[in-house]
């Protein structure tokens, strides 16, 4: 190492291993010592987490600027039984527009030799072969290119530097008329208007839902308003009809609403900056104002639009009479709770539905079907956290569903639920408390919608609408329920320490302008698992207790630091949030540790 360069720790990095092979390289199959001269960043994700899906685009323009020196490698490390199957790997590589490699780890052997505890998580190995950062959750891109420009400089010095083009091999265009379509909406003229995601596109059907009337955006990623050749989205999915016969569309990489004029295709913006929101941004104002984070879906319920902002886990409300937005019900805080609407909890809320006392809701992380009442109290009807999930159907106390996207009212005031890892469209009774089953072979359903007697299918892995006649009687299944796929961490019962590391990125400083620029806050399912720890606190390192009664349960984490460029001649730096949230299956051994330490950013060097 050159005298100039940093000191940092290195860990020689682990062999990739993965049994469902490479994605994205022409059938080539790489290991570490193939990628030696190269930057590699490993990005650990699965494609249900909407943290790993911003990761994808936060590392966009890193790619490529730095195409010449860094691979990305994507880690695809299953949490559903679902996210397991190598073709829906495929098919969410396509979708997602992931324009690097990907190795399939169905059995999450390399998560676990480089003891990865949380989705998304990032880990740089440098030309050499060593670990040499990791970073768990969102907002590392600008800390991750400080690095990698670092590494370039001292390599390059070195000679184990490689230029050259890198293992990515894109994989071929195929030709359907829906590729990998979102969300729909039946037109009052009986048309069909769907949201083509992977296309960045609005497409709409004629009533037969096959024959295209018209495409709407320029097909390419973009945030732009005009006709419908100027116009562009990315990655659109949300639709909701308002009362002016315009359309509201949750453009959900774009982080906005936007509207759609069907007569003219004249599309602008209604809300949302085009920036994602993060904590310590405005909840509430000026439509155009304030920064929105994957808006999923939308429903107009009670005069105003209800917004599943998926990426915050939040419902929040656009207000067409005057053009504000403002946060609904949600914490931001990961997990299934009930309340009122200011206490409760989301997972990744992605599907809507209205009537005229309820808005119903696919929580999608904790495969539940939730509903909002007219006083902004939210309940649940089926499902019981992030970790248990399955086909089962019966009394909604122990029915389960695993990732659902998309609901859909009934007329006799039941739900569809599109529930899109079981492949099924499902059916709850209020009136009842049963959950059934109405069709299955249905790949990855992502929303429905009522055409007369008919409910048509938005079918997204096999890109197009399947109309089905509503059954009077229900399909039987066999009942599967399953758990999450991660080894629970073994600990001691009694005194456990929880150290959260984070280390600013070179060149930054922790963020103290306004008080304290960390936060920890913890807490457990069952919640008689901690005796003492819970609750928020600024301080990342916690004593906690865990009481020796119960053998097993979940630790819930939430972390965020704030830190800012360290150059006292710059009036305004740039900061950064850091964040990200655990869950960390626990089994209380006596042979267990004592520390739990969990990675934001650096190297846990203990």
């Amino acid at each position: 190492m050159t005298d100039s360069a940093p000191r940092r720790a290195r860990v020689r990095a682990p062999e990739l291993i993965g049994k469902g092979g490479w994605l994205n390289t022409g059938d080539q199959q790489y290991t570490l010592a193939d990628l030696r001269g190269r930057i590699v960043v490993l990005d650990f994700w699965t494609f249900c987490c909407i943290n790993c899906l911003h990761v994808l685009d936060e590392l966009r323009e890193l790619e490529e600027k730095h195409r010449d020196t860094l691979v990305v490698i994507g880690v695809h490390s299953p949490k559903f039984v679902h996210e397991a199957d190598h073709q829906a790997v495929v098919d969410a590589v396509e979708r997602y527009g992931v324009a690097h490699p990907v190795l399939d780890d169905p059995e999450l052997a390399t998560w676990k030799q480089y003891a990865v505890r949380a989705w998304p998580t990032l880990v740089v190995i440098d030309p050499e072969g060593y670990v040499v950062a990791q970073h768990a959750g969102e907002g590392h891109a600008h800390a991750i290119e400080r690095l990698v420009e670092e590494l370039e400089a001292e390599h390059e010095a070195k000679g184990t530097l490689r230029r050259g083009d890198g293992p990515y091999v894109p994989p071929e265009p195929e030709p359907t008329t829906l590729r990998f379509p979102g969300k729909a909406l039946l037109l009052p003229s009986g048309n069909f208007l769907v949201s083509d995601t992977t296309r960045h596109q609005l497409v709409e059907l004629a009533e037969d839902a096959e024959t295209v009337v018209r495409r709407l955006g320029t097909g390419t990623r973009g945030f732009a308003d005009g006709g419908p050749d100027q116009a562009s989205f990315n990655e659109p999915q949300g639709l909701a009809l308002l009362d002016d016969g315009s359309v509201v569309v949750a453009d959900t990489v774009n982080h906005a609403l936007r509207r759609l004029d069907p007569v003219t295709g004249e599309v602008t913006t209604l809300a949302g900056t085009g920036r994602q929101w993060w904590q310590g941004s405005a909840t509430s104002g000026p439509a155009r104002e304030v920064d929105l984070s994957s808006p999923w879906d939308v429903a107009v319920f009670g005069g105003k639009v209800w917004i599943a902002m998926a990426g915050v886990h939040q419902l929040w409300t656009y207000d067409p009479a005057d053009g504000t937005v403002a946060v609904a019900a949600g914490t931001t805080n990961e997990g299934l709770v009930d309340g009122p609407g200011a206490e409760a909890w989301f997972a990744q809320p992605s599907g809507l539905a209205a009537t005229a006392d309820r808005l119903w809701l696919a929580d999608s992380e904790t495969s539940a079907l939730r509903w909002v009442d007219t006083g902004g109290q939210v309940h649940t009807a089926v499902g019981t956290g992030l970790f248990d999930f399955g086909h089962r159907d019966g009394a909604a106390g122990q029915a389960l569903f695993q990732h659902p996207l998309g609901v859909t009212a009934l007329p006799d005031g039941s739900v569809a639920v599109a529930d899109t890892y079981n492949h099924a469209l499902r059916r709850y009774d209020p009136a009842t408390g049963e959950v059934t089953t109405l069709a299955t072979d249905l790949r990855e359903p992502s929303d429905a919608v009522l055409a007369g007697e008919d409910i048509v299918v938005v079918e997204s892995a096999r890109h197009r609408l399947t109309r089905l006649r509503l059954p009077e009687e229900a399909v039987r299944v066999e009942s599967v329920a399953h758990r999450t796929r991660r080894a629970a961490t073994e600990v001691a019962p009694g005194r456990l320490r929880l150290d959260v590391i984070f280390q600013a990125p070179a060149g930054q400083k922790l963020d103290t302008r306004y008080g304290p620029s960390t936060r920890l806050l913890v807490s457990a399912t069952p919640p008689e698992l901690l005796l003492k720890g819970e609750g928020a606190d600024t301080d990342l390192s916690r004593e906690l207790e865990l009481n020796p009664a119960v053998s097993e349960g979940v630790l819930h984490v939430s972390a965020m630091a704030a830190s800012c460029d360290d150059d006292p001649a710059n009036e305004y730096p740039a900061c950064h949030v850091h964040q990200q949230d655990w869950g960390v299956p626990l089994s209380l051994t006596a042979g267990g540790t004592d520390r739990l330490p969990l990675v934001l950013a650096g190297m846990d060097e203990q």
